[in-house]
């Protein structure tokens, strides 16, 4: 299927606004206020109650369980279809054309500034030492949890300048400080070609950007549509929902498979505009044109309040309800390598 042309006036642009900070341009985008967060974690409101009810290691191996990787079916994937291996959080290993892709990596075992950050409940379904070859990582945004110092560090250790890191603008400087070689930074819907032959497009996502009390949206986020010769796949990194998804379906859908976040999105009325919940993902999955989903972005890090397993329920309930076939939106293990799609080629 060829790229369907849409309009450049239509394709929503980044917005620089005072002080070179980007401003997302949704009208239902709210930003997040830190301190309000703070002190309505301390005080009595049942909307901020706590229901995430994690249990100890032992119910957590039989209610979530972290899978020993299998190696060799990562070294030597298939020729046709999608590989995906989910690490944990945002993190996956996807493979497909002749290219090792990862999303968002983080192996730490906590997550964020110093003591202010989060602890994970669930290990990596795979170590750094396990992977295959890395050619490729994309990068959604600078928090935390989704560029992780030790990670770009280790990864750099290991694979060196075999890895092209896709960032979105003013993360490059970053990265170079990290002593990343080949560091391609884009703005949304710029493309690069790698040299495997797969075009990797930064598109837009409704979010924020920070790392440090004063960089806040000093650099942009976004998603990531990654286009072989044979398959397609889309990485919606950390998102609220809004009317952008159609944009990037329209434009380059159908996907053979997306990774979209299910997860961090309780209380509702706070986290809305920057994560969606388990049926606005789905509502990108049919906005996208995806043929198959996985759900990311859940039961690896207690960043919000919903328990623990419901991103993984809900989901089920709203395929179901979206009368969507049962496989076309899953959740996998952490550490599962599962296969997606298989011949079908796009010209």
């Amino acid at each position: 299927m060829t790229d369907i042309p849409v309009s450049c006036e239509d394709l929503v642009k980044p917005e620089l606004k005072w002080n070179r900070r980007y401003k997302c341009p949704w009208t239902k985008w709210e930003f997040p206020n830190g301190i309000y967060f703070t002190i309505k974690n301390t005080l009595p409101d049942e909307r901020w109650r706590d229901r995430s009810n994690i249990p100890d290691a032992k119910d957590l191996d039989i209610s979530l369980p972290v899978h020993d990787p299998d190696v060799d079916r990562l070294k030597n994937p298939p020729k046709s279809g999608v590989q995906a291996t989910w690490i944990g959080h945002a993190s996956m290993l996807v493979q497909f054309d002749g290219i090792n892709v990862l999303t968002d990596p983080i192996f730490s075992d906590s997550t964020g500034p110093l003591l202010a950050g989060y602890k994970r409940y669930r290990g990596p379904g795979c170590s750094i030492e396990e992977l295959p070859v890395i050619d490729a990582v994309v990068i959604s945004h600078n928090h935390y949890d989704h560029l992780d110092t030790d990670s770009v560090r280790k990864l750099n250790e290991k694979f060196g300048d075999k890895i092209v890191w896709y960032v979105p603008k003013g993360i490059k400087w970053w990265m170079e400080s990290m002593s990343c070689k080949k560091v391609v930074e884009l703005t949304w819907w710029e493309e690069h070609v790698h040299n495997l032959g797969v075009t990797f497009t930064l598109t837009p996502a409704q979010h924020w950007s920070g790392r440090y009390l004063l960089d806040t949206n000093k650099s942009l986020w976004g998603s990531w549509v990654i286009r072989g010769p044979r398959h397609r796949f889309f990485f919606a990194g950390d998102t609220g929902y809004c009317n952008v998804f159609k944009q990037i379906g329209n434009k380059y859908g159908p996907f053979d498979l997306s990774a979209i976040p299910i997860g961090a999105y309780y209380p509702r009325y706070f986290m809305e505009p920057q994560h969606i919940n388990p049926k606005e993902a789905v509502d990108i999955h049919k906005d996208i044109k995806s043929k198959k989903s996985v759900g990311i972005h859940w039961g690896t890090f207690k960043l919000t309040k919903e328990f623990y397993l419901e991103p993984r329920v809900q989901l089920k309930e709203e395929v179901k309800k979206a009368e969507l076939p049962d496989d076309s939106f899953v959740t996998v293990q952490h550490g599962e390598t599962r296969m997606f799609g298989g011949s079908e080629c796009h010209s």
